[in-house]
């Protein structure tokens, strides 16, 4: 299960940044995860609590912005929906792609107290 080494490597920059501001603690942690991202947000979800105790995230608000992948088409130039990486144009069926979305895996904000 990587997402508790995904949840500590974000509790790592949830205190980075809390030092840096010179607070305690963090109110509302958004993150922005992708469908590409290989992250199972249940499972993210589900070791959250028991990894952000006694940190500055123990009592943080989670949120998680979840984006849908799409690509673009480098043959046709068609903006698509992926559900895979390997997915194929739906146009020219093409495999070769620009993938505009759905990689993410980021911390989009802190509110820090």
């Amino acid at each position: 299960m990587h997402e508790l080494s995904i949840a500590m490597g974000i509790i790592n920059i949830a205190k980075k940044e809390t030092e840096k501001a010179n607070k305690t603690s963090v109110e509302l942690i958004e993150l922005e995860i992708g469908s590409l991202a290989g992250v199972e947000l249940e499972s993210l979800e589900y070791v959250w609590e028991t990894a952000v105790k006694n940190t500055v995230l123990e009592n943080a608000k989670l949120e998680i912005d979840f984006k849908d992948a799409k690509a673009e088409c480098l043959e046709c130039n068609t903006i698509y929906s992926m559900k895979k990486m390997y997915d194929s144009c739906p146009k020219c069926n093409s495999y070769f792609k620009n993938i505009l979305q759905g990689k993410e895996l980021r911390v989009k904000s802190l509110e820090v107290i």
